[in-house]
């Protein structure tokens, strides 16, 4: 598909004679989804216990899951626009091969900003090259986005750090080669914001123990499980950023690489959807005529395309803001909630314009609205979201804010930050 107009002054150079590499990787991506990808897609959908793995090892083929690493290390050095567009024009094809993408990469976000010298060195190039996937373990069968109230903990034992506990929801669970997990390493009491340790922990350490996957409502293909640490030794050169930065870590990772790689997943979906509802109404015979020429139906469509342009422009103009470093924590927060309730919407009305056809299994529509289900919650739910938005908006009209926004604190950034400047969740 060529790029949308409304999309032109983010993705194409303002000087003519700069290269249109932003235009280029959307085709690339485009054709990489149409002859790589949805060939595999039934397959993935008939088998929903299975984890596919074919898919990202041909991403990594493309040095995709180092979009964001730096040159030196072997990566694209693309910025977040780039990771969008990958994300983006995956998820139009399948859910799961963008899921896949955008999960393995937000703990590359965490590496970035707090991982030390001899972490980059040894594990970027990899990152780069795909041979070493990561994934990222926050979240706890008990305890939802309760972060504060995890239960995992790692102890010292004058050696080592001993890891034990449960993770739940963890992207790319059962392909990973590399976990970022993080845990509680201080006593009950202490602020959350000090009290948990990230930790980088191989897939194939004694007592890492992924748990039989069983498929979720979609994403079929996709490993979003359970991992269980039974006592897992990690030695202090497996900590991530210091000891009691796990709070930062999962937070920077999760609002500038998390909350836009779901937008981009939800934008793909919707766009997928209005595209299915489009074709069917057009060739569904009715009356004299085709389904789409009812004046109610034609109604319909014109709702769903706005609000598929405001999504694309929310998206956008959010990671845009990103990688020219400018504060847009907001506009991050604004683009994941909307750009799910926007993607919900249109999925609903794409379902009834099928009516009894959107819940065939031959139609292609419910897959899309089931995988639409899984953005909604991950990197904050929608109240989450607003809550957040809320209390910027409240800080701002009182002039009481004092945190600095993470977009800030890590602009540009692939170290970890030289202070303790109290930052918003």
């Amino acid at each position: 598909m060529p790029t949308p107009t409304t999309l032109d002054r983010f993705l194409k150079p303002a000087d003519d004679a700069a290269p249109d590499h932003l235009l280029a990787l959307w085709k690339a991506v485009d054709d990489f989804a149409t002859h790589e990808v949805h060939p595999l897609v039934e397959r993935m959908e008939s088998s929903p216990d299975r984890v596919d793995r074919e898919i990202a090892r041909m991403m990594a083929g493309h040095r995709w899951f180092g979009v964001t690493v730096p040159e030196a290390f072997g990566g694209m050095d693309a910025g977040h626009m780039a990771k969008t567009i990958l994300i983006h024009r995956l998820a139009c094809t399948s859910g799961a091969a963008a899921a896949i993408l955008q999960a393995g990469l937000i703990p590359v976000g965490g590496l970035l900003y707090y991982g030390n010298v001899d972490q980059h060195a040894a594990l970027l190039p990899g990152v780069a090259d795909g041979s070493v996937l990561m994934s990222i373990a926050v979240t706890e069968p008990d305890r939802g986005g309760h972060i504060g109230g995890m239960a995992t903990a790692a102890e010292w034992d004058g050696r080592a750090w001993v890891l034990s506990g449960v993770k739940a929801h963890v992207g790319n669970s059962h392909i990973a080669d590399l976990h970022v997990v993080v845990a509680r390493t201080s006593p009950p009491g202490t602020r959350t914001s000090q009290a948990l340790t990230a930790f980088l922990v191989q897939s194939d350490q004694r007592g890492v123990h992924p748990v039989r996957y069983t498929g979720k409502l979609g994403l079929h293909g996709f490993s979003f499980g359970q991992i269980d640490f039974d006592r897992v030794r990690i030695p202090p050169s497996n900590v991530l950023g210091e000891v009691g930065q796990g709070y930062a870590v999962a937070q920077s990772s999760s609002i500038l690489y998390g909350r836009p790689n779901l937008t981009a997943l939800s934008l793909g979906l919707h766009e997928a959807a209005l595209s299915l509802a489009t074709q069917y109404v057009s060739n569904r015979p009715r009356y004299e005529g085709r389904l789409a020429d009812v004046n109610v139906i034609q109604d319909r469509l014109g709702r769903m395309s706005a609000r598929l342009i405001m999504a694309r422009i929310l998206t956008y103009h959010a990671v845009d803001m990103l990688d020219h470093g400018l504060p847009c924590d907001d506009e991050l927060i604004a683009a994941k909630t909307l750009g799910h309730e926007l993607a919900a919407e249109t999925g609903n009305d794409a379902m009834e314009l099928h009516a009894a056809n959107g819940l065939a299994s031959d139609y292609p529509m419910q897959r899309i609205w089931r995988d639409m289900q899984t953005t909604y919650a991950p990197a904050g739910t929608g109240e989450v979201q607003r809550r957040r938005l809320a209390q910027s908006r409240l800080e701002e009209e009182t002039g009481t804010g004092t945190r600095t926004q993470w977009s800030v604190l890590h602009s540009n950034r692939t170290h970890p930050p030289a202070t303790d400047q109290t930052v918003s969740a």
